[in-house]
Order: C-alpha cells, then structure tokens, then sequence
C-alpha cells in the first residue's frame, strides 16, 4: 500500500494523481505538480490517503507559493487573452474553426514562447494566413491543434445529461468506441440524437453498462416467456426485476424471486431434450 492524493488544474478538472510522499495535505490546498515543463499549480481535491496503485505516481514538490500562484494567474490570463484574440481573428478569416481551448508553452532561451490553440472543424482547414495574423497579434509562436468532438468536450468540459461532470473531464484517460449495438441491447431509442453525448458521439456510460445487460439477459426469462403463474412483458435491469403480467394485471418482482424457478425449468428442459 502506499499514499495517494488527486489534484485538478481546473475547477471540476480531470483527476490527476500524486505521490503526496511526507506531505499533509488537505483539500482545497495549493501544491505542484511536475511535468516535463516545470512544475504546475494544481488544487488537491482528493486528500491523501493508503491505497494501490499500478504504476509509481509522480512526487508531489511541495505546496505551491505565493510566487507560483501569481506566475499560475498570470498564465491563465494569457490563455484567455489568446482564446479572445483567436476567436476574433478566426472570425475575421471566415474560417469553420471553432476554438476549444488554449495554453501557453513559456519561453526559454532558445525559443520563444509558444501559444497553442486546440480547434474543431469539420474537415481539414487552410489556415495559414490566420498563423501569421495571429503571431503578429499576440507576439509569440503559433501552434494550431486540430482535435476531435471527443476530446473537444474533454478540454471544454460541461455536465451530462445524469447531471454529473463528463467523465471524459473527469476520469477517463481512454476513450473507446461506443456502437449503436450497446443501445439496442439496452433497449433505448434508435435515434443516436436522444442516445449523444456533449461531444455529440453516443454516450460512454453505454459501454459502463453493457456488462450489467448481458449478465441481466444471461439470468432472466426473455419478455414473452411464462414464469411463475404469469407472462414477462417487461425488464428492468438497474432494479434487477421482471415485470409479470398475471390474471391479476402486472406485477413487478425482483428476478432472484423468479430466477430459481426459471433456470429449474430451464435444467429440466435440456435434461429432457439430452433423453430425446
């Protein structure tokens, strides 16, 4: 076992994890944390505590100072400054790019400092006039990055439809591909519109659920099958129950009050068949 903390560089921001080492941090405190550019400002959210990990976590350097909350401000103040001044002069160049977010790589002293844009468009862009615009405007290296919807709404962040976070925001360091498939074997609509994430691709807790809807399917009795003095007309996997119609209407049970008898039946079916 060894201790853990997670940090955020953003408010509602992905975890990131650190080695708190001798530290005693709380949340809502200011630490750094080190990255192949120097160390960053980040809040601990998560205070730290005993668990396991599977590969060494990076050391926390310690809490961050006034002088590095100051530079931290400054930092992102210049990141809103070059959202602002790469919106307008997109706009200006009536170009389909839209800008998700932005950084700022600080200058050394053998370069200068590089202003990173991260944009959507629907297809490939021709925006070499708009680098040479924006160079002049902001005084720095221009680096233009085109992502996908996916990792748009991760930069961006937003809630989802449970009311939660993303969790492209929050947790999710790989995203998977999520087919049309998973829906229809949890019954939802066929419509990916009602099915869509923020990102506007089908939504990742799908595939969170899929393995929950194939166990469910594995144990129950298919709608239409008659169980346990009735008919199934319905199932209802997060509760784990049926839905019954009988000669006294529709009932809902829990499946462990019917499974017994199913997979009985079901035994004493195939034995049957085996003989025959």
């Amino acid at each position: 076992m060894s201790r853990v903390m997670a940090v955020t560089f953003e408010e509602h921001g992905q975890l990131h994890y650190l080695d708190p080492a001798d530290g005693d941090y709380a949340v809502g405190d200011w630490v750094l944390y080190p990255t192949e550019d120097g160390p960053e400002v980040a809040r601990v959210v998560w205070a730290p505590e005993e668990g396991e990990v599977d590969a060494p976590l990076p050391v926390c350097p310690g809490r961050a100072g006034p002088a590095d909350l100051r530079r931290d401000e400054e930092r992102r103040e210049r990141r809103r400054r070059i959202h602002e001044i790469a919106t307008e002069r997109i706009a200006a160049h009536d170009l389909p790019m839209k800008v998700v977010a932005t950084d700022v790589v600080d200058a050394s002293r053998d370069s200068d400092e590089v202003a990173v844009v991260y944009f959507t468009a629907p297809g490939r862009v021709d925006f070499r006039a708009l680098v040479g615009d924006l160079a002049r405007a902001l005084s720095s290296r221009i680096d233009l990055r085109q992502v996908a919807s996916r990792d748009a709404a991760r930069l961006a962040g937003g809630v989802g439809m449970c009311g939660r976070e993303l969790c492209c925001t929050l947790f999710l360091d790989e995203i998977e591909p999520v087919s049309m498939r998973l829906a229809r074997s949890q019954n939802l609509a066929s419509n990916p519109l009602r099915i869509q994430g923020a990102c506007g691709k089908l939504l990742c807790c799908l595939a969170y659920e899929h393995p929950l809807y194939v166990d469910f399917l594995r144990r129950a009795p298919a709608i239409g099958e008659k169980i346990d003095g009735g008919t199934v007309v319905a199932h209802h996997v997060p509760t784990d129950e049926l839905s019954i119609r009988g000669t006294e209407g529709i009932r809902r049970c829990p499946l462990t009050s019917v499974c017994s008898t199913f997979r009985a039946r079901e035994d004493r079916d195939r034995a049957l068949r085996k003989e025959t």
